[in-house]
């Protein structure tokens, strides 16, 4: 086969770079196409990334750990076979004899190709492989490379954030790591004493993927979109007794049911009824665009930094629609696997600051967008009812918006229906 320079792809929407989290396969290794290769972590998300084709692995040019920009060729792929050849002396005194040349090449005695499976890569190959071939194709004079522990794109990135050793832990009899074994782990690790540093020596963290896309993103944004922000308090107790009933109605049993599902729903209800909120400013033409469907996007803390995933046209799906693409939106982003897709094309954002148990704050823009909301945590406290003051369930919104398309009325408006909907929420009927 010919030789094939991979080089590192595109594996967003427009991302210029990515760092090179852990090779999946070593210098030596027989892979077929659509074998794993590599896993990457670009601004968005973490990605394994296929082989592009069927043969040996000849020489692996990154290292775990460094970024590269698109377009760097971080792996070569081919025959050992074809390298071995064009290395070979033409002949003279040192020419090896004929009986030698006829010796199978390095590539017969690696590993057997892995079975064929429906998914995944197939039954892991033997324990260790006796040869390893390095950039040349010779054959290289260490003896065993072990093979690396296998588990899922998200329990190796919860290993890292935990900063447990997947080869450290117990593999079920397919040699698969999961992710009770690193919680495990983990809780081991919380009993022990913890390194004590020295009171000169500094913490210092690399800024890369998701945090520092993160952090260009909201340092443009702040000082890019005139942000104006709005509070409001309002009495939710109507809104927590539906959560309440819709938990114990039989008819939603299996529909994750929570407040931050409510609230995304009175949120999309107002934006129907100022629509004007969904859009963005282009610069360059000097025009605000309006969206046509409400890309929402939450907010989700992780282990790898602050993600916004976003539920494509949430505008056109009902209420159980909604909770179940809500649910696995936020799956997704604690467990590692939310794809590049998912983090573009988003019009307006809602950030859940009350599961951190915060009342309020002013949310920065997500670049792009005209608004976000963040919705705080929900409390218990004294209330105006009547003339008497009673608990009630309260909490607080902050809307933030572009003020060069957003102004006070339109921004007040959609947090006041926003506001109207949560305390009444059968106002949505009429809506």
């Amino acid at each position: 086969m010919p030789v094939v320079e991979f080089a590192l792809p595109d594996v967003g929407e427009g991302l210029t770079e990515a760092e090179i989290l852990s090779w999946l396969v070593s210098e030596g290794e027989v892979v077929r196409v659509n074998d794993l290769l590599v896993e990457v972590e670009t601004a968005k998300a973490v990605v394994e990334l296929p082989s592009p084709a069927a043969g040996t692995v000849l020489s692996i040019h990154v290292e775990a750990g460094t970024t590269v920009p698109v377009g760097t060729v971080i792996v070569t792929l081919g025959d050992p076979s074809d390298v071995l050849a064009e290395a070979a002396p033409s002949g003279g005194a040192d020419a090896p004899p004929a009986a030698a040349a006829a010796e199978p090449a390095p590539a017969a005695v690696a590993d057997e190709a892995k079975p064929l499976v429906l998914v995944g890569t197939g039954p892991s190959a033997p324990a260790a492989r006796k040869r390893k071939l390095g950039v040349s194709g010779k054959e290289s004079l260490s003896t065993e490379v072990p093979d690396r522990p296998r588990a899922k794109p998200p329990v190796r990135a919860l290993a890292r954030s935990l900063d447990i050793d997947l080869a450290s832990l117990p593999a079920d009899a397919s040699g698969v790591v999961h992710r009770e074994a690193v919680l495990a782990a983990a809780e081991r690790e919380q009993v022990r004493p913890a390194p004590i540093a020295s009171a000169d020596e500094d913490l210092r963290i690399p800024v890369r993927g998701v945090r520092k896309a993160t952090a260009e993103a909201v340092s443009r944004s702040a000082f890019t979109a005139p942000h104006v922000t709005e509070w409001l308090t309002v009495d939710v107790t109507p809104t927590m007794e539906l959560v309440a009933r819709l938990k114990a109605d039989r008819a939603f049993q299996g529909v994750r049911i929570n407040p931050l599902l409510l609230v995304a729903r009175a949120f999309l209800l107002a934006i129907r009824r100022h629509p004007e909120i969904n859009a963005s400013w282009d610069e360059a033409a000097q025009e605000i665009v309006q969206y046509r469907h409400v890309n929402l996007g939450i907010a989700a803390a992780t282990p790898r930094g602050l993600l916004v995933p976003n539920i494509k046209a949430a505008d056109t799906l009902d209420f159980v629609g909604l909770a179940g693409e809500l649910g696995e939106l936020v799956e997704n982003a604690r467990s590692g696997r939310t794809s590049p897709a998912a983090m573009s094309g988003g019009t307006i954002t809602i950030t859940n600051i009350g599961a951190l148990g915060v009342d309020a704050g002013t949310p920065i823009l997500n670049p792009g967008e005209a608004a976000i909301l963040a919705f705080g945590a929900i409390r218990k406290m004294p209330w105006v009812v009547g003339d008497e003051i009673v608990p009630r369930q309260v909490t607080q919104l902050a809307l933030s918006f572009d003020h060069r398309l957003v102004d006070g009325e339109l921004g007040s408006s959609v947090l006041a229906e926003l506001g109207a909907i949560l305390a009444d929420p059968a106002r949505a009927l009429i809506l």
